[in-house]
């Protein structure tokens, strides 16, 4: 039978640590100089006869059934991986993890060439998926060992692994290849080494900060508004003191020389990831963004699990020693509120500190019940339910010949309907351009709207003899069209752009998802172009875009 959480009255030790366990190792209690024991008379002290062995500490050792979590995360992760098919972004990280460099228009270079390790052993959407199932995973773990580090027991570590496991923002993520879910273990990782170093006293977990921060900078830059919010925190929640100290510079500088080839990369080609967010800004800045930002924050706690959210959110303000987490998880939801609404899961990263800290809460709501067993069934229960609950947005678990009985809304789910019918419009290229080929006009290249488009085609269409795929989309613009010809351009979802630049520009037909899918790439416009009015090297400046 689990054991009811520690009593109130030792909320105050810093980190919820429980002093009467004893000392780890090479720690002594505090005694000033020259004082001893009353019962030690010095003039007989006498070395033991043999040393006593130090103490292996335990209070913040994760129970077997967070483990048992995290291990059934994966499972269910790698369990539908191979269901559908490539996300639009996980076929671009694979183009990407073919030019390789320090950096990118719109991200950082390490999910490239993350992606392209496991796609050297098979070009399979279970094969690059594995990483971020395991990175899922991991953060299930950290949000309990951080629950341990708030003063959780038992019951409240197991929740706090629970509960981050079936959030749906960690869910949707870890089914797919790209920077989510290495973010989110960053983010989380910072925080834990941060909070250690703060709450006990252990300045050299900063440079643990630092390492991750710098990680997570070459994953996605929005670490850096983390590193921001966590000094912002220190220094309103009155531990200025310890931005005094070289701990916290150093984890900086860690961080910032692990960032620093990205930066250079930045800097030499005119900073293009600031037009990036200024772009995706403009995208997701609407009324109905605003409108809808915190409550979707709120969902990706969980629908059930909002309760122990608010309760965590209460806790880190509440107690003086943990308000500068309460600060730092606040800034960070009113800098991604107020800036960039529509992409509510910027802040997901501060999730996990914040349902660890409900946790505690939450096992102190158990502890209080005559029967604890009752309410701790229920919270459990209900934070499961929860994810039972959308799991069929997030996962694949329909099968795909029957997405279309289901709701538009459900569809547009990137992690469901964005993953199905990429091989069709490849076999609808590959069509188009045999058919021109028998008419005598073999296209010269393919040129594509998007980067979605183009990295399919790149990856699934390498067997079919396709002339050279081109785009002027995002990380595609800045590779350029090479040695390809301009003289018969198989359009993809391009048309309107070359229009202008081009004589004649005649449709051949219209891709449509299979299934009758509603996404993002469906209704496609194909047709081909001829008679440039220049060369590549010309037009490529007017058909570069970011959006």
């Amino acid at each position: 039978m689990e054991q009811p959480a520690a009593p109130a009255a030792e909320e105050s030790s810093p980190g919820g640590t429980q002093p009467k366990q004893g000392f780890g190792v090479g720690e002594h209690p505090q005694r000033q100089p020259g004082a001893f024991a009353p019962d030690t008379d010095p003039s007989r002290l006498v070395a033991p006869a043999r040393p006593v062995p130090a103490l292996v500490p335990t209070a913040d050792r994760l129970p077997l059934f967070v483990w048992v979590i995290a291990a059934l995360f994966v499972a269910v992760e790698l369990a539908f991986a191979g269901r559908y098919g490539f996300q639009q972004d996980e076929l671009y990280f694979l183009v990407a993890g073919h030019h390789l460099a320090l950096g990118y228009v719109d991200q950082p270079p390490l999910i490239p060439l993350l992606t392209r390790i496991p796609a050297a052993i098979a070009v399979d959407p279970t094969m690059i998926r594995v990483l971020p199932a395991l990175t899922g995973g991991a953060v299930a773990v950290v949000a309990a060992r951080q629950a341990a580090l708030l003063g959780a027991g038992r019951t409240g570590r197991v929740l706090a692994a629970l509960a981050v496991a079936c959030t749906p923002v960690l869910l949707g993520a870890s089914h797919l290849a790209n920077t989510t879910s290495p973010a989110l273990l960053a983010w989380s990782v910072v925080v834990l080494c941060a909070s250690t170093a703060v709450l006990r006293d252990r300045p050299r977990w900063w440079l643990g900060a630092g390492v991750a921060a710098g990680l997570g900078l070459q994953t996605n830059n929005l670490v850096a508004l983390l590193m921001v919010a966590l000094a912002l925190g220190l220094l309103l929640s009155g531990r200025a003191g310890l931005l005094r100290t070289r701990w916290p510079w150093l984890a900086a500088a860690v961080a910032a020389a692990i960032w620093a080839p990205n930066l250079l990369w930045q800097a030499t080609h005119g900073w293009p990831q600031l037009v990036m967010a200024s772009a995706l800004r403009r995208e997701n800045d609407s009324a109905i963004d605003y409108l809808a930002g915190l409550p979707t924050q709120l969902v990706y706690a969980g629908l059930l699990a909002i309760p122990v959210a608010i309760a965590g959110v209460v806790r880190l303000w509440r107690m003086p020693e943990l308000r500068f987490l309460a600060i730092t998880a606040t800034v960070v939801y009113v800098y991604v509120l107020a800036w960039i609404p529509g992409k509510a899961y910027y802040a997901s990263g501060v999730l996990p500190v914040v349902l660890a800290a409900g946790a505690v809460s939450t096992e102190r709501w158990i502890a209080r019940a005559r029967r604890p067993g009752t309410r701790r069934a229920v919270a459990y229960g209900a934070i499961v339910l929860s994810m039972l609950v959308i799991l069929p947005s997030l996962m694949p678990l329909w099968p795909v010949r029957d997405l279309s009985r289901h709701s538009s809304a459900e569809q547009q789910t990137a992690n469901v309907s964005d993953t199905a019918g990429w091989p069709q419009l490849v076999r609808a290229v590959v069509a188009q351009n045999a058919a021109l080929t028998r008419a005598g006009r073999p296209p010269t290249a393919v040129f594509t709207g998007y980067y979605g488009e183009a990295a399919a085609l790149d990856v699934l269409g390498t067997a079919d003899q396709l002339p050279p795929v081109l785009s002027g989309h995002n990380a595609f613009g800045t590779w350029g069209p090479g040695s390809a010809s301009d003289a018969t351009v198989l359009s993809v979802d391009a048309a309107d752009r070359l229009r202008p630049y081009f004589a004649r520009c005649r449709h051949l037909s219209t891709y449509d998802a299979p299934y009758g899918i509603h996404n993002d790439y469906t209704d496609l416009d194909l047709s081909v172009c001829t008679g440039p009015v220049a060369g590549w090297a010309a037009l490529w400046p007017h058909l570069t875009h970011d959006e």
